[in-house]
C-alpha cells in the first residue's frame, strides 16, 4: 500500500473552493482545467469534484465534505509498455499496451489536453468511467496518467480483444440473430445504468462503439460526448454524434432524452443483423 500513499502525497489538490485555482498553476476559470509546475493536471467538474492526474495516476477529490467519493487509481506511465496501435478517432488515439505490474493487456486512449474540445470530452469520459469502473455492459476503467512531454492524458481501459461490432460486420457481413439477442441484454444493462443511475445520455451509440471480447461479452465505450440530465423530464438540445444512428427527434434538431440512445442501439443492431448483399 506504500505506492498508494506516495500517490496521495504527490497528487496534492490545486483547487480550493474558497480561494480558486492555485497561483502556481496556469488556468482558465471557464475551461475546467489547470496545470501545475510540478506536472499535475486538474480537471474540474463543479458537479463531481476535481480530478488530479500526473505521471503516477489519477485521484478524484470530492466536491465537499458531504461527498465521500474520493478515489485513487495508481496507473503510472513508467509501468506501461506500448506495443501496437488499435485505432484513431476524431479526438484520440488508442494503443495496445501491457501494464507490467499486473501483466494485463490494456487499451490506452490518448487525448491532448491543450485542445479545448478534446479536453472537455476527456473530462466527460473520465467522470463517467471513474464512477463506474467495472459495471456490466460498460468497458472497464483502470485509471489514467499524464505525460508532460507530450501533453497527453492516457486513459487505461479494458482491452476488448474481439474488436467492435463494426469490425465484425466488415468481415462476416452480419451477426446471427441468436448471438445479437444475447448481446443486447448486456448492452441494455449498461444503458440502464447510464440512464437510471448516472442520468447520462450516451449520444453516440453505434457499432464502432460497441466492443466485444473473445468471451462474446459486449460492452459500450466512448463516453466523450455523453450528456447529463438533471431529472427524469430533462432534455438535451445539442446536435452531436453520428448522424446515421440518430433518432428522428435528433435529426430534426429537437429536444431529446434517454430514448434517443435506445433508437441508436436498435439501428446499430439492425445493421449488424442484416446482410447487405
Amino acid at each position: 500500500m506504500a505506492g498508494l500513499e506516495e500517490l496521495k502525497k504527490k497528487l496534492v489538490p490545486l483547487f480550493d473552493a474558497d480561494k480558486g485555482f492555485s497561483p502556481t498553476s496556469t488556468s482558465d476559470p471557464f475551461d475546467s482545467y489547470s496545470l501545475s509546475d510540478a506536472g499535475t493536471v486538474n480537471l474540474l467538474s463543479q458537479s463531481y469534484g476535481v480530478y488530479n492526474i500526473n505521471e503516477l495516476g489519477l485521484q478524484k477529490w470530492p466536491v465537499d465534505d458531504t461527498d465521500h467519493g474520493e478515489k485513487t487509481y495508481r496507473c503510472a506511465s513508467h509501468e506501461m509498455r506500448v506495443f501496437g496501435a488499435i485505432g484513431a478517432g476524431a479526438s484520440s488515439v488508442v494503443q495496445r499496451a501491457i501494464h507490467i505490474p499486473t501483466h494485463r493487456i490494456i487499451a490506452l486512449k490518448k487525448i491532448n489536453i491543450f485542445e479545448k474540445e478534446k479536453r472537455q470530452q476527456l473530462l466527460t469520459e473520465i467522470r463517467t468511467l471513474c464512477e463506474a469502473p467495472c459495471y456490466q455492459g460498460l468497458v472497464e476503467f483502470y485509471g489514467a496518467f499524464y505525460t508532460p512531454d507530450s501533453g497527453q492524458i492516457s486513459i487505461a481501459l479494458e482491452y476488448m480483444d474481439g474488436g467492435s461490432l463494426a469490425d465484425i460486420i466488415k468481415i462476416r457481413k452480419s451477426i446471427p440473430e441468436p448471438i445479437l439477442s444475447s448481446m443486447v441484454q448486456k448492452l441494455l444493462q449498461g444503458l440502464s445504468y447510464l440512464h437510471g443511475v448516472r442520468h447520462l445520455v450516451h449520444r453516440d451509440i453505434k457499432p464502432a462503439n460497441l466492443l466485444v471480447n473473445l468471451k462474446g461479452e459486449p460492452k459500450i465505450t466512448d463516453f466523450g460526448i455523453s450528456a447529463g440530465l438533471e431529472s427524469s423530464i430533462a432534455m438535451c438540445a445539442t446536435f452531436v454524434g453520428t448522424v446515421t444512428y440518430m433518432s428522428p427527434e435528433r435529426i430534426r434538431n429537437e429536444n431529446y432524452s434517454y430514448p434517443a440512445d435506445i433508437w441508436s442501439l436498435g439501428l446499430a443492431l439492425f445493421e449488424c443483423g442484416t446482410d447487405p448483399r
